[in-house]
């Protein structure tokens, strides 16, 4: 009788009682408490300084103040995309943007997957180290290092064509070199920092799954293939969402600190561009406008990467 009860017990387990939110505050206090920096941080950094797109429908003045300027609707939104530079700077946007989609976003995925197939201990370490030291280096500092290597006088690389060639090659000037170097700056500067959370994703993935591929006769390009890839699938989908979302962003610092007057045509992005009509010309509502345009454009292309990810079986970002 005692065993048919136990049973009993063990197939219809009994409902554990629901915590009331102070019940889950008062257990879980320690974890919340740790959430209040983060949460300082992006209510001061992130949600307050959202009020100051209100701006780009202002003609705001600073001595008339937030509240005061008159209100002007769309008319920034208007004057941009009529402007003669919109397309210009679009264009230059959307290739770079694609650029960093094609040649950047794989190769942390298959430089981790090449550590991920070392075996000794040693020196995948010292790789991975290597990898993810430029990751803590300024752009002023990769803007400095690319002027050693790629100037015309004194450069490293060019001393190299020259003596093989007898002329120079003018990297740093010339329209052609501009996307090129700044891809090749992106990669060498952040492909560490990727290739350490596929790696983190991969140190998941069970062994037995790799000796039951072994015992299947797989090689290692089939293992690769049906076990590795596999499990880094739903960390690319969400990194590729998360990148889709920051598409038309391709970062003031090192855009400017590259940029001339020889190849501006093809350097002038909306980044920059915001630079130049916000702080240089005080156009403060106008340029809030770019941003603005940045932003919705963002939130679209994440949405919309998130529902097709959905469509095609995966879990998406939320």
């Amino acid at each position: 009788m005692a065993n048919i009860e136990f049973e009993q017990e063990l197939t219809f387990p009994v409902e554990k009682k629901k915590l009331t939110f102070k019940q889950k505050l008062r257990r879980d206090k320690w974890l919340y408490l740790l959430l209040i920096p983060g949460i300082i941080y992006f209510a001061l950094f992130k949600y307050l300084p959202m009020w100051g797109i209100l701006m780009a429908f202002q003609d705001y003045s600073p001595f008339l103040g937030f509240w005061e300027s008159d209100w002007v609707g769309f008319t920034h939104f208007q004057n941009f995309f009529s402007n003669p530079d919109f397309f210009r700077l679009l264009r230059n946007t959307l290739i770079l943007a694609v650029y960093d989609i094609i040649f950047f976003f794989p190769v942390p995925i298959i430089l981790s997957l090449l550590i991920n197939e070392v075996r000794i201990t040693l020196f995948k370490r010292t790789v991975q180290t290597l990898v993810y030291i430029p990751h803590f280096m300024s752009w002023v500092i990769i803007a400095s290092i690319s002027y050693v290597f790629l100037t015309t006088s004194g450069g490293i690389i060019n001393d190299i064509i020259a003596h093989f060639t007898g002329e120079t090659v003018s990297f740093l000037s010339h329209p052609d070199w501009f996307r090129p170097m700044i891809i090749g700056q992106v990669i060498w500067k952040e492909v560490g920092w990727g290739t350490v959370i596929f790696l983190a994703a991969l140190a998941n993935v069970s062994s037995e799954q790799y000796e039951a591929a072994i015992v299947d006769g797989a090689g290692r390009f089939r293992r690769v293939w049906h076990v590795t890839l596999p499990a880094l699938r739903s960390t690319i989908v969400i990194l590729l969402i998360l990148r889709l979302g920051n598409f038309l962003d391709q970062g003031f610092q090192q855009i400017y600190l590259m940029t001339n007057s020889l190849n501006r045509e093809v350097a002038d992005v909306f980044d920059t561009y915001v630079y130049f009509m916000g702080i240089t010309q005080g156009a403060f509502s106008y340029s809030t406008a770019v941003g603005l345009f940045k932003a919705v454009v963002g939130i679209i292309l994440i949405y919309g990467a998130n529902w097709f990810a959905k469509k095609m079986g995966q879990e998406g970002l939320f």
